[in-house]
Parts: structure tokens; sequence; C-alpha cells
């Protein structure tokens, strides 16, 4: 598969399916999800990229399950969709950004998810190792892409914002390429917005042509009924004080007639789309899937910020579509568009009720806000933890009180993923792998 020729933004679609919920962290037994049904379900309502990794427990050998079937080959052929997946994570503290490991981690995804070739591959939790480390990986991951063909876009990913620039402008200086795409997690959200005040104009600067925001509720933070518990336990890393400051605004949203996780997805997904168009993408949005909404929408030829979104059920897929289909909506009233379909029950049009319900929902995330409160607002936790060593190297990667170095991330805190524990050994060749695994 030769170079791709044009920029990855010219056909990303703004909504990306996360399967970090096909986790142990997530859920007792991702298996018993129903998986294959759910991603089905995705593409018919017209999702066209899914985002996974090897240190997402058996994520991608679900994901590539769901989509190894009759029918998403006969309706959905491979380059109708985007995956999207990262190396060099082993375990919660092992990272591996080798050239070596790299290779055989781009070639095992390729098999768990059974495709010839990955749309976009990251650099998973970067802050965890040296930049160097960063750099050597992004050089492989780019050689793979020139000659083997196995992969298209190369990008990073991680937590803290200001070492996702650092890197981002670091890589531009010494490659001269800027990255095609770099993901930040829970940095959007009801409870902290670093990715647009501190991140966006920097990444912008370096040249990234894309900026997914992942993890709208902060990993299970912005939920009324708490952090989620998967079989691995309380892994969360958010102090005590900020989870009671969660719980507090979801009691107080209750107060409002809403569930804190409903206002805290539109609120990320509506405002992204806005504020991240200058990292985001022209792919369709609804996958050319209009018909199944009931009215074609009259969105702008423009770059649309894009989002990832993880759902463990059909009953969440299908509010997280109907909100994503009325932030859609409410798109028009940015370009003076016809409006939308009558709702019979109280003649108000999809887009008039879209409209109000943003309004609706700038005022309950201002009273969110103001719940959450200093010091919680915007604060990001520890990534990697101080001293933090990883066990396949020597350096220290976090030394406490270094103004250059990470302020936040989740998976430190994180157990290991039983897929990716018996991955320790580095010694072996890649294995074949199934589903049995």
């Amino acid at each position: 598969m030769p170079r791709p020729q044009s920029p990855l933004s010219e056909s990303l679609p703004p909504l990306i399916f996360g399967t970090a919920t096909f986790n142990y962290q997530y859920n007792l037994d991702p298996y018993a999800l129903g998986p294959t049904p759910l991603v089905q379900k995705a593409l018919a309502l017209g999702v066209r990229a899914f985002d996974t990794s090897p240190y997402y427990g058996p994520a991608e050998e679900i994901l590539g399950a769901a989509l190894d079937t009759d029918l998403v080959r006969k309706y959905y052929p491979r380059e109708s969709f985007f995956i999207l997946t990262k190396v060099g994570r082993v375990a919660s503290d092992a990272f591996d950004y080798s050239p070596e490991w790299v290779r055989k981690s781009v070639q095992r995804s390729c098999m768990r998810l059974k495709t010839s070739y990955l749309d976009v591959v990251y650099c998973h939790d970067c802050e965890f190792v040296s930049p160097r480390e960063v750099l050597g990986a992004v050089r492989e991951l780019r050689r793979i892409r020139d000659e083997e063909g196995t992969l298209k876009y190369v990008g990073i990913s991680g937590y803290p914002v200001h070492v996702l620039c650092e890197l981002a402008e670091m890589i531009l200086r010494e490659t001269g390429e800027p990255l095609d795409i770099v993901q930040s997690y829970a940095n959007f959200t009801l409870q902290n917005t670093r990715l647009l005040t501190e991140g966006l104009q920097r990444l912008v600067n370096a040249g990234v042509d894309i900026v997914p925001n992942a993890s709208p509720l902060g990993m299970g933070l912005l939920r009324r009924n708490g952090t989620p518990l998967g079989a691995m336990g309380n892994w969360h890393p958010a102090p005590d004080g900020l989870r009671q400051a969660c719980i507090d605004a979801a009691k107080w949203a209750d107060s409002q007639g809403e569930k804190l996780e409903v206002v805290a997805v539109r609120f990320a997904l509506e405002n992204w789309l806005r504020e991240g168009a200058k990292v985001g993408a022209l792919g369709d949005p609804l996958g050319g899937n209009e018909a199944t909404y009931g009215h074609v929408l009259s969105l702008p030829n423009e770059k649309l910020g894009v989002s990832v979104m993880g759902v463990s059920k059909i009953e969440e897929l299908d509010e997280t579509m109907r909100i994503w289909r009325s932030v859609l909506d409410g798109l028009a009233d940015d370009l003076d568009a016809e409006p939308g379909t009558i709702t019979p029950s109280d003649a108000v049009t999809d887009h008039e009720w879209s409209l109000w319900r943003r309004q609706n929902i700038r005022v309950l995330a201002k009273g969110i806000r103001t719940v959450i409160s200093q010091p919680w607002v915007d604060y990001t936790w520890p990534s990697p933890d101080p001293g933090f060593v990883n066990r396949l190297s020597t350096t220290i990667t976090h030394v406490p009180q270094s103004p250059k170095l990470p302020v936040a991330s989740p998976e430190g805190a994180m157990p290991t993923p039983p897929s990716e524990a018996a991955d320790d050994g580095h010694g072996s060749d890649v294995p074949g792998l199934s589903c049995e695994e």
C-alpha cells in the first residue's frame, strides 16, 4: 500500500467509536457485552472509525472478531471504515518503544484485528518514556508506513497536554514532518478544558493535522453512579476530593432534572465540534447514513472537531448517536440552513429543539463547573506518578517538581490487563493469535 497522498483530515469522520470499554478496567467481562452486534449496530448508524489498543486487554481481538463477519464484509468493505490502534504500552509499569517491539506490535495488531493495514497507529501514553524513545518509535512507524505499507498515519497519544505539545514540537523540529494526529483524553470535559486553553494553538503551530478529544466523561468520572468498577477494581486515578466534587455535581444535575453524564457528553461533543475544528476532519459525520435519521442534514463542507466515544451497550450507543444527531442538527444554525423535520408531539423542529438544547447545556455546564469549583476545575492528576520507573528501562521518566515533566494521566494507576501480561517477555516472536487467547 503506497504512502497516503492526502492528509488524514480529508477523510476521517468526526466521531470515533472507542473500545477501551472492551476491557476489564471498565467491565467485569468484556466478552459478555455482545460486542459483535454492538459494532454492527454502530456501523448501521453511520460510525466509520474505531479506536483500540493492545493495552486495552482483549479489545483488539474483540473488535477484530466483530469486524470479521459476513455482514460487515458484505456491507462495509475494509476501505469504508478506519481502524486506529497503538504501540508501546505493554503493562501498567512496562513500556517498550524500541523499533523491534514497534514492528512486532504492528504485526500483532493486524493479526488481532484481522486486517492487512492499520489506518492510524499512535505511540501510546508517550509521557511515560523519554522524548528520545518517542522520536525513535515515530521514525520506525514512518518507516513501516513508507516501506511496508501496513499503516497509513502516525501519531501520539497521552494525558498531559503540555507533554503532548512538547513532543509534537520536538518531532516537527527533528524530522521536518509534523505528526498526523495527536490524541488527548479527559482534557476537554465539563471538569477540565486544558486541551482547549493550553494545547490547541500549540498543536496547530506544530503542524498537527488532527487532535481527537477522547473520554468526554473523564474515564467515567463524570457519571451519576461514580467511577466504573470492573474486574480490576477501583483503578481510576482521580483523588477523593475530585471524586466527591463530581458526585456533588451529579446531585446538582439531578436537582435540575438532568443526568451528569448526559450533560457531559453533549457539552464535549458539541463544543469540540466547533472549538476543535482547527484540528478537525472533513469525513462524513453520519457515514452516508442520513436516511436512518429521517431527514438530510445541511452541514458545512468544513472541518469538524473529532471526538472519541466509548460505549459498552447498545442502549449507550443509541443514546450517544441520538445526542450526536441532535448536535449535528444544531450546527445548521451556523449556516442559516433550512430547519429539520417537525416533531409531531410539540410542533417543534429538530433544529429548533437542538438550538434550545445547546443553550440549555451551556447554562447547565456553567452550574456544574461552579459546583465542582476550585481546586478541582481544570485539575489534572499526575501521569506518570512521581518516581515512576519503566521496568523495561533504567530511565526514570518522571522526577517530582521538574517543571518540564508531566502533570497528568490515569493509566499509571491501572493494573496490567490480562492479555498484555503475557507479552512482558519480549524474547519470543509474535505468536499467532486467536479469540481464545
